[in-house]
This record gives C-alpha cells, structure tokens and sequence, in this order.
C-alpha cells in the first residue's frame, strides 16, 4: 500500500499559499492510496495548545478545489473551537473525496497509514460521511483517532446536540427574554444525526418544529416522528421562526439568504456558517443574534477530548452544559462594543493561543 503525502514545508503545490482560506496553516497534506481509491486532503492548522483534533469529512464535492477550501476552512475552525472551549488541542481536520461507494474497511485502514505518517501532530475523530464503524476501522491501526466504539463516550454527536440545546436557550434568552424554548418555533436546516437529535429537544421544550434537508427519506422520518412542518431546503432560512439552526453544511448565512432571514436568534450545530466574515456584521445590523458556529457545536470535540476525565454521560453532559455561560459573555461583550459575536469569540480563542506561544 503507498500513501503518497504532498505540501509539507517546501513541498507545496502552487496556489495554496495564495488560497484566500490559507491561514498559516502548519501543514497540508495531500494522500492517495490506488488499491482502496483513497483520495484525501489532512489540514494541520495551528498546534499550539496540542495536537491537532479534528473529524474527518467524507463527501462528494464537486473538484479537488472545493475539497481544498472546505479543508482549510475546517481546520482554522477547529483550531478556534479546541481554544475556545478550553481544550489543549490543536486545530485540524481531513477530508475525503468520496464517489459514494468508497467507504470501505481497506480505504480506512488506508487513511488510518495517512493519519499515521504526520507522527501525532493530527487526532482524527467521526464527522459527516464518516461514522462509528469507520473511526473503529481507523483505531485498528492507529492510536490518532478518538470518539471509538471501545474507548471513551462513543459517537460524539448527541453532544454536539446538546451543546448546541444549551447554547439556544442562552441565546433565546439573551434575544428574547426567553426562558424556555416552550411556545418558540425553531427552523433546523439538516437533520442528520446532530440535526434531528438538535429538533427532538427543542420538541420535548415545547417549541414548534419546521425542518428542512436534501434527503426525503430524512426528512420523512422526522416528521412522522413528531409533527414538524417541511419546508424545502431552498426556503428554510426564510421561514417564519424565531430560531434558526443551521445544521448542515457550512456558508449558509451569506449575503444572499441573510436579507431573507426571520429569524431573530441563529443558533445551529453547521460549522463555517458565515460565508465570509462580514456576514457577521450584516446579521449584528439586521438585529439577528449569532451563536458563533465554533463555540455552539463544540459539544461533541470535547466529549472525545475529555472522556476520560467525565467519563459518564451526564458528568460530560454537565460539562458541555458550560457552553451556555461562555456563549452568554460572548453576547454580553458582543452588547458592549467589542465586535460581533463571532469577531469576539473569535478574539477570546486567540488570545488563549497567544498566551500559548
């Protein structure tokens, strides 16, 4: 099996020191492996505090470019999610070029040798495409990989869920003078396993429910479930609702959606939810209250990080719990002048990683 790496040091393919999403990233690394068809970009964006953590996306995207940007966005993203939620962690993350019918034992094993190769420096765990079995197809043959069926508190996701159920409260409360989500309407956008567990407990709170995802079958399920209303995918931002959660894929707020948005509170498991980071700023003077994406979703990076200090499901319940006090300061500071609520959280991460260098 040869796994080919690229873009170490001086071995950068020309143009990813230009890509506008490059943030000084430590390491970029391309990874193929011909017998599995392998196709895979490791971005190792900052390991200051720690290794670099981070899931591994397997998706059918569109070019090599896509990949490349989606990578790069990630990575940075983790490195702010590991800072701010107080975790020694750097920030990175994979991806996979997937053609749908490539997630396979041996392809596993094949990225398990890639993860492998960057000696420590990357901690893989599950993201979308890539689930329990294949993390434990990875820990066969590498200790770099977290969130395992035989270590730890397993599938990460039911926290990133309640993560982000806590940081909506928080945030309904700060914009709402809501104590409750009871009475509220809450529009999710994606209801994959974070999604759906993320409308089932604004259900069991009393909100109504209006849902959205490119998959019917998804969709079906979930409303034969509870009674939720389906939207299209193409119209759930604009929805009557008083939240949106955005929780599928990244760039959903942007200068095209952001004038449509009903919403007053956005609060949602996606991660790179802004475009671009002057989409910040529009939704701060629509009057729409943003839970920065890297700090509301940060539930399930820190159950794999921390298992083994809150070892039981409602210790690291409780820990995750904690999202809702650092999501309250960031609205606060945010109130006082300090910025948006993504410039502040984003400000309150790096300062951590300064007083790391």
């Amino acid at each position: 099996m040869k796994i080919e790496t690229a873009m170490q040091a001086d071995q950068v393919p020309s143009g990813v020191f230009s890509h506008p999403d490059f943030a000084g990233h430590k390491a970029v690394n391309y990874c193929s492996d011909a017998a599995s068809g392998l196709r895979a970009i490791i971005a190792v964006h900052d390991t200051t505090l720690g290794p670099a953590l981070g899931g591994c996306r397997r998706w059918a995207y569109a070019s090599e470019a896509e990949a490349l940007k989606d990578v790069l966005r990630l990575s940075r993203g983790m490195t702010f999610k590991n800072a701010a939620a107080g975790l020694d962690l750097g920030g990175g993350k994979a991806v996979i070029l997937s053609d749908g019918n490539d997630a396979t034992p041996d392809m596993w094993r094949a990225f398990s040798e890639a993860v492998n190769r960057l000696g420590g420096d990357y901690i893989t765990a599950e993201d979308v495409g890539t689930g329990q079995a294949a993390v434990d197809y990875i820990a066969e043959t590498s200790a770099h990989v977290r969130g395992t069926s035989a270590s730890g508190l397993g599938d990460p996701s039911p926290y990133t869920a309640w993560g982000v159920h806590i940081g909506m409260k928080a945030a309904a409360r700060h914009a709402l003078g809501a104590e409750t989500l009871d009475g509220l309407t809450v529009a999710v956008q994606g209801v994959g396993n974070v999604g759906a567990d993320v409308a089932r407990m604004a259900k069991a709170d009393g909100a109504s429910i209006v849902i959205a995802d490119i998959r019917e079958d998804a969709v079906a399920a979930l409303a034969s479930e509870f009674d939720a209303q389906v939207v299209s995918v193409d119209e759930i931002h604009a929805v009557q609702a008083d939240i949106l959660a955005p929780c599928a894929l990244g760039g959903a707020l942007n200068p095209r959606t952001i004038p449509d948005i009903k919403a007053r509170v956005i609060a949602g498991a996606a991660n790179n939810q802004l475009e671009t980071p002057e989409d910040a700023a529009r939704l701060q003077q629509r009057g729409i209250l943003y839970a920065p994406d890297f700090v509301i979703n940060s539930g399930g990076v820190i159950s794999i990080a921390l298992a083994d200090r809150f070892a039981s499901p409602d210790a690291m319940k409780e820990r995750v719990g904690e999202l809702g006090g650092i999501l309250s300061e960031i609205f606060a500071a945010s109130d006082g002048g300090e910025g948006t609520t993504d410039a502040v959280a984003i400000a309150r991460a790096k300062a951590r990683l300064a007083a790391g260098r």
